[in-house]
């Protein structure tokens, strides 16, 4: 299992202290989550901190938009090139185009799926991401607990990605923990998210490791 810290549950007043520990501690990527205040009813960061955050990280960034006007936000971020750029399905009217936009410039596209969004939303588009998103929470906030219904859906993604010979990995982001990684890792997800679950824990290596099923 690959494991992507969220800074959103980090300590923003020592951001590029806490970014270079989880890095230390054995995270795969560094999880990213832009929010608008729209889409959801939230607001994160800009472009600025997280060109802070890249030059903290000695792992790839993972940028999860959670925003309205999805190409805007997208342009704003390519220049930093992360890992990957996930949008959501249900904000986007092209995800083709946008897609096409995205891989073009150099970056993993990759879109998302909120609890309630079902899996055939985007079997048109899975051989063309990279990975899959699927929120466990209904995202804007972190600290929420895991909806265990989740897991029939991470079920179904890998069934549509084994019939398509999709090559796209399956990312689970929202209260994920070490009491439930390992059903994840069951139903087929690929890369966990944790927020604050590492970073409100005493040891980040020991809270990371316990995601590494």
């Amino acid at each position: 299992m690959y494991v992507a810290p969220s800074i959103l549950s980090a300590d923003f007043g020592n951001l590029s202290s806490e970014i270079k520990k989880v890095c230390e501690c054995g995270a795969d990527l560094l999880h990213i989550d832009v929010m608008d205040g729209h889409f959801v009813p939230n607001l994160t960061i800009g472009p600025i901190v997280v060109e802070v955050a890249k030059k903290a990280s000695t792992i790839p960034l993972d940028i999860h938009l959670m925003v309205e006007n999805v190409g805007f936000f997208v342009d704003m971020f390519l220049p930093i090139k992360p890992k990957f750029i996930s949008f959501h399905i249900e904000e986007e009217k092209h995800p083709l185009r946008l897609i096409d936009h995205i891989r073009n410039n150099g970056v993993s596209p990759a879109v998302v799926l909120n609890p309630h969004t079902p899996i055939n939303s985007i079997k048109h588009i899975i051989n063309s991401v990279d990975m899959v998103l699927l929120m466990s929470v209904n995202p804007g906030f972190g600290g929420q607990k895991f909806i265990p219904s989740v897991l029939d859906k991470i079920k179904e993604l890998k069934e549509l990605i084994y019939k398509t010979n999709s090559i796209c990995m399956i990312e689970v982001d929202g209260g994920v923990n070490g009491l439930n990684v390992r059903d994840l890792d069951s139903a087929g997800a690929d890369i966990v998210v944790a927020g604050s679950y590492i970073f409100s824990s005493n040891d980040y290596k020991a809270s990371i490791n316990s995601l590494k099923v």
